[in-house]
């Protein structure tokens, strides 16, 4: 079976995730000027949407780049001393490479990977004075851990002058997040995750401190600086040509989100991750105890279960099996992917189609043990 056959409701990587098919078709309207009146009515139509998403009254910047082009904006906008990366995979690996690609002074503060950050190390290394900002993953797509940001927020307080700069990718649209209540500075997310979008658009809000901190920054570049974004933004423009089909496809489900309700959209999410982790528990005790979440219970995400198979056991070959039966699940992401497993339970997925892939995954798991 391709994948122009696979019947929709079975595609579960941790991104990019399914796309209903009137969003897909929304795709094929004719295109519209991007400095017209048109666009403007567009660009307007998708903020109440946004903003409610993001859990803010901010404008929500509209970027036609993937996530990682957000998180250089975070980088090269948002610091001028010196940033501290915390790093629990490799996501949040990727704000320290992006720090070290564009010459920005950087420390890495790291947990082991599947672990969450707390407040007393970030704390204890913010307490030396020499950091501006602070970078971090709220769900760590690599491992499926989830950083608790509310516990953090009093390390980050006790410096006003440090920025939160957060990389929400795989947690706006499926967790709960809080941007101006939590007084996070610069948070980013993409189209092709939890929103169940196809690629190619980010999303991110800026705190006015953080524009302030980025107009007395020289070197922002063009493309991805984020004065120019705000600039355009009040006019309701983008500061160069959108995907213009990729903002018609926003734009449904924006309103799919909203009609479902954003809090009962995180709700969902809960349950699809409730219902993988029982499902793991099971596999524990009717198969062998050496199958298990990567994350522990009180740091897991609930948009992605990264599972750590038994020894012996091949990822790639789980992965290749439940794609012979017409599904699809993530590889083991990094210095993980021999030995682990992911299920994107993200989206737009429902717990009947949920139980579809995991029964498959059974069944791979069951011909991959009668084998050995």
């Amino acid at each position: 079976m391709t994948h122009l056959e696979r019947p929709y409701g079975r595609f579960f990587l941790p991104g990019p995730t399914e796309v209903h098919p009137s969003v897909l078709r929304a795709q094929a309207r004719p295109p519209i000027g991007h400095r017209g009146a048109e666009m403007r009515e567009l660009m307007s139509a998708l903020q109440p949407g946004l903003k409610a998403v993001f859990g803010t009254e901010r404008p929500v910047i509209v970027s036609t780049s993937s996530a990682t082009g957000l998180m250089e904006t975070a980088v090269r906008c948002g610091v001028q001393r010196k940033l501290l990366c915390l790093v629990n995979g490799a996501f949040s690996q990727r704000f320290a490479d992006i720090a070290e690609l564009c010459g920005v002074p950087y420390e890495i503060l790291e947990v082991g990977w599947g672990a969450a950050h707390t407040a007393g190390p970030v704390a204890d290394r913010l307490a030396s004075g020499e950091f501006d900002a602070v970078s971090l993953v709220h769900s760590e797509t690599s491992t499926g851990a989830l950083n608790d940001i509310p516990s953090l927020l009093p390390a980050f307080r006790q410096h006003p002058d440090v920025q939160i700069l957060v990389d929400s990718v795989t947690g706006i649209g499926g967790v709960p997040f809080q941007t101006d209540a939590w007084g996070v500075d610069f948070v980013v997310t993409g189209s092709q995750k939890a929103l169940a979008l196809p690629p190619g658009l980010a999303f991110g809000v800026a705190s006015e401190r953080f524009l302030d901190r980025a107009r007395a920054i020289g070197g922002r570049g063009m493309y991805l600086d984020v004065v120019g974004f705000y600039e355009q933004l009040e006019k309701l423009q983008t500061p160069t040509t959108p995907a213009v089909t990729l903002l018609y496809a926003l734009q449904v489900q924006l309103e799919r989100i909203l009609d479902e309700g954003v809090e009962a959209r995180w709700a969902r999410h809960a349950e699809l991750a409730r219902r993988t982790w029982s499902w793991v528990r099971d596999l524990q005790s009717r198969r062998d105890p050496e199958f298990r979440v990567l994350a522990p219970a009180e740091w897991r995400s609930p948009t992605v279960t990264c599972i750590r198979l038994p020894g012996g056991m091949s990822g790639p070959e789980v992965v290749a099996g439940v794609a012979e039966r017409g599904w699809v699940i993530g590889g083991g992401y990094g210095r993980l992917k021999p030995e682990t497993v992911r299920i994107g339970h993200m989206g737009d997925h429902t717990v009947e189609a949920l139980d579809g892939v995991l029964q498959v995954l059974d069944e791979t798991l069951a011909g991959m043990e009668a084998r050995s």
